[in-house]
């Protein structure tokens, strides 16, 4: 399982952050879902879905999936089989458009490790490019990570409107519980380098 995006009080679109392999955290509030965005982080007429990032300080190159919410509210994870594949929540701002963009990929899988298995030694001021499907690319530079428990995920952080062109990575990170679930996520925070 993985985030679990939620309606906030001013129509901010909220999400806690869960990898396939982890356990699912508590929702910030109980309120029904809505994939609403603040006028903030309205989108351009046709915007173009990412279609791969790139960052070359810790070697990954990765196609980008489409991702929407599961029957629960959950956002859905790119399937154990293409852990090397990251995810796109569609609920989010497109990368490159002001707004927070988010990105989600497996550290591990059953099947190994996974496209982030590396985003815990990316460091402030790294590159990550992300290129459309019509070949344009926007780059953005890492200004923060934070490692946080999922029974503490910032939702409003992470999710909430942003005048910025904003980027967020997310991935499972930390020990395990009892059930084999990572007990935290790690969140890498970038803006758009231009």
């Amino acid at each position: 399982m993985f985030p679990t995006p939620r309606t906030m009080p001013a129509l901010v679109c909220a999400a806690l952050v869960t990898l396939a392999g982890c356990s699912s955290s508590p929702a910030a509030d109980d309120t029904t879902p809505r994939t609403q965005h603040s006028p903030v982080q309205q989108r351009t007429a046709h915007p173009t879905a990412p279609a791969r990032v790139t960052i070359p300080s810790i070697g990954v190159s990765s196609p980008v999936m489409e991702l929407g919410l599961n029957d629960d509210r959950t956002v859905e994870v790119p399937p154990a089989d293409q852990g090397m594949t990251t995810g796109w929540y569609t609920g989010s701002s497109v990368p490159g458009e002001r707004g927070a963009a988010v990105l989600i990929g497996h550290n591990e899988t059953r099947h190994g490790k996974a496209v982030f298995w590396d985003l815990r030694k990316i460091r402030k001021g790294a590159d990550v490019a992300v290129e459309d499907g019509q070949g344009n690319t926007v780059r953005f530079t890492v200004t923060a990570t934070e490692t946080v428990s999922k029974t503490a995920f910032p939702s409003r952080k992470v999710y909430g409107p942003t005048d910025d062109r904003a980027l967020r990575l997310i991935t499972c990170d930390g020990l395990y519980d009892s059930e084999g679930h990572t007990v935290d996520n790690l969140i890498v925070y970038a803006t758009a380098a231009d």
